[in-house]
């Protein structure tokens, strides 16, 4: 059982059920409509799986047009939407609510153009990240962000979330891989933000849209930066007899000037779990195992390999291994990608993702084991530890009364802490309802203030992914202030002021 409030559905909207799925129909066709209970309990949750509801309807449409229809349709009718990618979301993103249309882009998953030359490929949204790397790697190019979950998930939560990955220490998190979109506002408007290029003219709003969790508008295609491959890559393994001693050699590394393709870790439960699985070699006798990997020529690759090991032998490793063949690499790569399904093996847990200052890093360690320790609840670490992207695995039994809060609590405590050190609340999974009760955490009233009138701006009616990101208390307040403005007819054409 869950302690974090979902919004009450809307009773007259509930009601009028079976009137708008006929609508939808008549919009989009029986065969992109799903409102059985089978087909729509498939869309119940997300990778956040300790809630759940049934959306009123779910569409899968096929074309940026067809979304726009329904997005007219839904403006016009007072309906919320709630945008849908893969479901992989961890914090509770692509949720929906009982009084929502789901509105799912898995259809449209081509690839629309590549270009080489100028180094881009245009695809649609429900295109899967791997699906992208796969299309132009016979030319021996590759797009960047890659999440853990890159076999499943679609570009769309990515340029929802943010999202990063592995190698976004050198590579950069999907904003900075992302030249262009098209959208679909609200009000059914299809715009184009960007290009084919870098710095398009005019205002950053394409940096606004993405990470904007679906509160601004509905992504349906998306121009990427597509980069050539490197000569050559291969990852070294570090285990340390605690994880203060590699966050230290972590914190070392950066420090020096290198920059890695990747840095990632895992503690002693990360490692007996993924090893199990994967089989790659995994030091089972360490309490932490940093997983390094460079790029360049055979020279380049040795270079820095043999640089990295002397930063670590100051910290007297007890062990470090060399990849010593593709094969190797895979099954090291292999372990670290499954991780988050091997460790679900062991029974339910709670991943968070919060972000910190490398400095701080083994303090931070130390202090989410005493946080989990004192809720009476173990972890497991594994996250990008080259830039602070902290995905601590709170394990707990959801069948057990009372756990999934205890979770919860200590999840909290742990984005708590993240920020009180310098850090964020999210790193790349994004706010969703997860960490919405926790903004007023890193922000203040002022600054979310801020962000309610940009929201109101792109969505006047608060229609779009309702009950995410912001503290409804807030949102209520937006609302109920509009509704009585609007009675006096001082906001009329001005949502931002009603903010």
């Amino acid at each position: 059982m869950s302690s974090i409030a979902l919004p009450d559905p809307d009773p007259e909207i509930v009601g009028r059920r079976d009137q708008i799925v006929k609508d939808l129909v008549a919009i989009s066709g029986a065969e992109s409509v799903i409102a059985d209970d089978d087909g729509r309990r498939a869309f119940e949750t997300d990778a956040l799986t300790a809630y759940r509801q049934m959306p009123l309807a779910v569409v899968l449409p096929t074309t940026t047009e067809a979304v726009a229809k329904v997005l007219r349709y839904a403006r016009a009718n007072g309906i919320r939407v709630v945008p849908r990618g893969a479901g992989t979301s961890l914090c509770g993103g692509a949720l929906p609510l009982q009084d929502s249309i789901v509105i799912g882009v898995s259809k449209m998953s081509r690839v629309l153009e590549i270009d080489y030359e100028n180094r881009f490929a245009r695809v649609e949204a429900g295109i899967t990240n791997l699906a992208i790397s796969d299309a132009v790697a016979p030319e021996g190019f590759f797009y960047a962000p890659d999440p853990s979950s890159q076999l499943a998930c679609t570009l769309a939560g990515n340029l929802g979330m943010n999202s990063g990955g592995a190698h976004c220490l050198k590579y950069g998190v999907t904003t900075n891989n992302v030249l262009g979109i098209k959208m679909v506002t609200i009000d059914g408007e299809i715009i184009e933000i960007g290009g084919t290029h870098l710095d398009a003219e005019g205002y950053d709003l394409l940096a606004l849209v993405i990470g904007s969790e679906g509160q601004l508008g509905l992504i349906t295609e998306a121009t990427v930066r597509i980069l050539r491959a490197a000569e050559g890559a291969r990852p070294m393994m570090i285990g340390f007899d605690s994880s203060s001693k590699a966050g230290m050699c972590v914190a070392r590394i950066i420090a020096s000037g290198i920059i890695p393709v990747a840095i990632e870790f895992m503690d002693r439960p990360a490692i007996e779990v993924c090893e199990a699985f994967a089989k790659a070699g995994y030091p089972t006798d360490a309490e932490a195992l940093l997983i390094i990997e460079v790029e360049g020529s055979e020279q380049e690759i040795s270079d820095r390999l043999a640089y990295i090991a002397s930063i670590a032998h100051e910290l007297n490793p007890l062990s470090l291994v060399v990849s010593a063949s593709e094969e190797q690499s895979a099954k090291i790569w292999k372990g670290r990608k499954s991780a988050f399904g091997a460790l679900g093996r062991l029974g339910d847990y709670y991943c968070m993702d919060g972000t910190i200052p490398l400095a701080h890093l083994p303090h931070v360690l130390d202090e989410i084991a005493e946080i989990c320790r004192r809720h009476g609840l173990s972890v497991a670490n594994i996250f990008h530890a080259g830039d602070g992207n902290l995905h601590p695995l709170i394990m707990y039994d959801g069948g057990k009364p009372g756990e999934t809060e205890r979770a919860e609590a200590a999840g909290a405590e742990i984005l708590k802490l993240c920020v009180a050190s310098g850090g964020c609340l999210t790193g790349e999974h994004g706010v969703g309802i997860e960490k919405r009760d926790l903004m007023r955490t890193q922000f203040t009233d002022e600054d979310i203030a801020v962000q309610l009138r940009i929201k109101s701006v792109f969505d006047p009616e608060w229609l779009l992914n309702f009950g995410k990101v912001f503290p409804l208390d807030a949102v209520e307040a937006v609302l109920t202030r509009r509704t009585e403005e609007a009675s006096l007819g001082t906001s009329e054409g001005h949502p931002a002021e009603a903010a």
